[in-house]
This record gives structure tokens, C-alpha cells and sequence, in this order.
């Protein structure tokens, strides 16, 4: 039997979907739909239905089911020869509804437009495309020096608290192939006066104090005389959605310091709430 064809003979325990229903769930259906759509895209690659089954505690009946109809809408694509099934154009769409929309720049606005009020210092949204951090909201605070950051500016992760703050929380294989080698890093040197070049090593360290802390910082190593702290807004896979920051004079006293790490972990906690992160 083809895995396209829907099977009725399976007779393992409901689990999750046994107390989805028993919750009072008026719509089981659509919310084991989702359950599919929201596993398959943490996934790898396709994988095969009886995987999905077993993964979500749905019935295989159930499962085949489903699938026949999201691969009737686009949203999942059969691969007959692997047995396997993936995401499909509708999905892709979606996202890329989603990028057009903004959500994140809109949602994130208002709360780093928040944290300059409440810290007098300027902050920013950022989100990592390759190697480099895509500025999506910069907010100024009044009578605080000019910063190389903007809307659309692009800058090495390495060097910046938003872009370390994602990289820290990417799965060792995903930084690796972002940065394979030193040329990774070529044209791209330390504004810190340090003498030790960039290599995979010394990320990997810097990161790991990232990790370790809870948060990123760089001190110098954007612009001169100003230092950086930010925190990852992760999204329901745990990828990095994207990082808050704020920028302020690097003399600022360690009690500053820490009101500030303070501030962007909970701007940070509160958006990935809003793009619907589960607490």
C-alpha cells in the first residue's frame, strides 16, 4: 500500500490527539493540521508519515488522511520514491507572505521605541541573513552620539551583540558551514585593537561566554568609544528569530550595564511571545 493511500486499520492509542479532544477541543482536525505543518517545518527534510504519527500521537489513518488533503491544497508534497513528505509551495508562500508583512519589524517596534524611553540610550532590532545582521528597527535616543547602524544596514554578526546573540543559539553543524574558514572572516577585522585574528576558534569562545551569560556584548568593536549588549528573540523551534540590542558610551557604570542586559532580555522575551513563541 502507497503511503498516499489512506489506512484505517490503525489501532494505536489517540495520545495527543485523545487529549486534544478531551481538552474540549471544538476543532481537532484543524489543530492536528497544524500540529503537521508546525512539525514538518522543524524538520531536516521530508520525513515519512508513519515518523509524523509517532512524533505528534496521532492515529496513521489520521495522519494519511490529513496529508492527502494539505497535499491537495500545495501545502505538502509527497516524495513517492522516499516514502517521505514535506513542506510544499503553499507553505513557502506563507512565509513569504509573512516576510512581506513585516510582522517582526511592526511588532518589535514599539518595544524598542520603549526600551530608549526607558533607558536613554539608543536600540535596534536585527535579524541574521548569512553572516551579516539586517538592521529592521533603530530608534535614536536624543543627545547620544550618530551610529553606523540603521534601517537596511547590513554588518558582520561576529562583531555585533545582535548578531552574536543568534549565532550563540545556532546548532554547531548550521555555524560551521556559516563560517567554514578564515575567509569566512576576511575583510572583516576586530575594531578592538586586540591582535588575535578572527578564526572559527575565537567565535566559538566568544560565543560560548554568550551562552554561558545569557546575553552578547561587543565593546569597540563597531564603532569606537561605544559598547553593545543584546539578547535573541527565539521563535517555536528555538531558531533565532531575531536580537534586541541597545547601544550606549562604553564607560557606562556596571550598575548601567546590568539595567540594561535586564531590559533587552525582557524586550526580547516579550516579542518572541508575540510571534507567538510558546512561554
Amino acid at each position: 500500500m502507497s503511503e498516499s493511500t489512506p489506512q484505517t486499520d490503525d489501532t494505536r492509542p489517540l495520545g495527543r490527539a485523545a487529549k486534544l479532544e478531551g481538552a474540549g477541543s471544538k476543532v481537532p482536525a484543524a489543530d492536528q493540521t497544524l500540529a503537521i505543518l508546525t512539525h514538518l517545518a522543524a524538520q531536516r527534510g521530508p520525513v515519512p508519515a508513519a515518523t509524523i504519527a509517532s512524533a505528534l500521537g496521532i492515529p496513521r489513518s489520521t495522519i494519511y488522511h490529513l496529508l492527502a488533503v494539505m497535499q491537495e491544497r500545495g501545502f505538502v508534497v509527497h516524495l513517492p520514491e522516499e516514502r517521505r513528505y514535506g513542506l510544499g509551495i503553499a507553505a513557502f508562500e506563507l512565509s513569504s507572505g509573512f516576510s512581506r508583512q513585516q510582522p517582526l519589524a511592526r511588532l518589535g517596534r514599539p518595544l524598542v521605541a520603549a526600551l530608549v524611553d526607558r533607558l536613554g540610550e539608543s536600540g535596534h532590532l536585527a535579524v541574521l541573513h548569512g553572516r551579516d545582521v539586517l538592521y529592521l528597527v533603530e530608534e535614536r535616543a536624543p543627545r547620544r552620539p550618530s551610529l553606523v547602524t540603521d534601517v537596511g544596514v547590513r554588518l558582520p554578526a561576529h562583531l555585533t551583540a545582535t548578531g552574536r546573540a543568534m549565532l550563540a543559539v545556532l546548532p554547531p553543524a548550521q555555524l560551521r558551514a556559516l563560517y567554514p574558514d578564515r575567509a569566512a572572516f576576511a575583510g572583516r577585522p576586530a575594531l578592538d585593537g586586540g591582535d588575535e585574528a578572527w578564526s572559527y576558534g575565537r567565535l566559538k569562545r566568544v560565543l560560548a561566554v554568550v551562552r554561558e551569560q545569557g546575553w552578547a556584548g561587543e565593546d569597540g568593536e563597531v564603532t569606537g568609544g561605544l559598547a553593545s549588549v543584546g539578547a535573541v528573540v527565539l521563535d517555536h523551534v528555538g531558531w533565532p528569530a531575531a536580537a534586541v540590542a541597545v547601544t550606549y558610551p562604553d564607560a557606562a557604570p556596571d550598575a548601567d550595564v546590568a539595567r540594561y542586559v535586564s531590559a533587552v532580555q525582557e524586550a526580547a522575551t516579550v516579542l518572541a511571545r508575540r510571534i507567538g513563541t510558546p512561554r
